[in-house]
């Protein structure tokens, strides 16, 4: 087999499009067509659904992609056995949950791409679990560590969530001083059957009303707070970026959460990708770190000048 049409088997079932394939490739999307039935051919099975919705594994394609990203990493630990410490390159597919996407991972990568001018990182921001077996990014970051597959997972750091509301909110009603009282104020936060992540589901064992305002999404709940309209539970890291919210209950209720980031393991050999992760790894450490001080030092002063 002709080890170039791996490589083309491998780009499109990365991203599962003619034409993303031919810009990773630098190749003509039809080219990548031919090459792929070329390789079918050969092997004389399909190795991918066709649709308007793009390029999807078969069975047989599934059974062949760790066998190719195998041989992938082994030529890349061949070309670079010493680990030479020159800049990265090429595209990384990164997925997330969204809250941690848009609050994070701006700046972290941003700061990572300025140290690697050649580097191309792609931020998959979605409030779902990502499938690294079928390539839908090169890793991800999760709330929960998965047990299943042949996944490496590292934990990146512990983050951490109260309730919080906008102050004309708060402005409006008595002091919230204990759990009870919430009862009767309006809750905002996930949508009940799109909790994708049991550790998501902040309001379970709290003995409250359902939220009568609700979203999959991080970034619209923390606007819906900022509204005036409720109460919900926040990622401290978000805070800084909405500071016209206020935590509240902070001595009686907080809740602990970590960030995982998933690889898969054919991928621990690959110097370039683990070098990646070592420098997200500390770079979302950092960051939750300072984003959280701040937040402590704001509620400091706060008290201070409203004793």
């Amino acid at each position: 087999m002709d080890w170039d049409d791996m490589r083309v088997f491998l780009a499109l079932a990365r991203v599962a499009s003619l034409g993303r394939a031919g810009q990773v490739l630098k190749m003509d999307p039809a080219t990548v067509g031919r090459r792929v039935s070329r390789l079918e051919g050969h092997l004389g099975r399909r190795l991918f659904h066709r649709s308007h919705q793009g390029y999807a594994l078969t069975e047989d394609g599934l059974r062949l992609l760790p066998h190719v990203e195998a041989a992938q990493a082994h030529l890349s630990a061949a070309e670079t056995p010493n680990d030479t410490g020159a800049g990265l390159s090429g595209q990384i597919r990164l997925g997330a949950p969204d809250g941690c996407a848009n609050y994070l991972l701006p700046q972290v990568i941003a700061r990572i791409c300025a140290d690697h001018p050649a580097l191309e990182v792609q931020i998959v921001a979605l409030p779902r679990l990502f499938n690294l077996s079928r390539r839908e990014a090169d890793m991800a970051i999760s709330v929960s560590a998965p047990q299943a597959g042949r996944l490496h997972v590292q934990k990146i750091t512990d983050y951490h969530l109260h309730f919080a509301a906008a102050a004309s909110y708060l402005d409006r009603h008595p002091p919230i001083r204990q759990i009870a009282d919430l009862r009767g104020h309006s809750l905002i936060g996930y949508i009940p059957d799109m909790i994708f992540d049991k550790e998501l589901d902040y309001l379970a064992n709290l003995d409250l009303h359902a939220a009568r305002m609700t979203s999959n999404s991080v970034p619209v709940q923390l606007n819906l707070l900022r509204q005036g309209t409720g109460l919900g539970v926040v990622h401290d890291f978000a805070l800084p970026h909405a500071q016209d919210l206020r935590r509240v209950l902070v001595p009686v209720f907080s809740l602990t959460r970590a960030f995982h980031l998933v690889r898969h393991a054919d991928d621990l050999r690959n110097a370039r990708l683990r070098r990646f992760a070592e420098a997200l790894i500390v770079g979302l450490r950092d960051q939750v770190a300072r984003l959280e001080q701040a937040v402590a030092q704001a509620d400091d002063q706060a008290n201070s000048e409203n004793p």
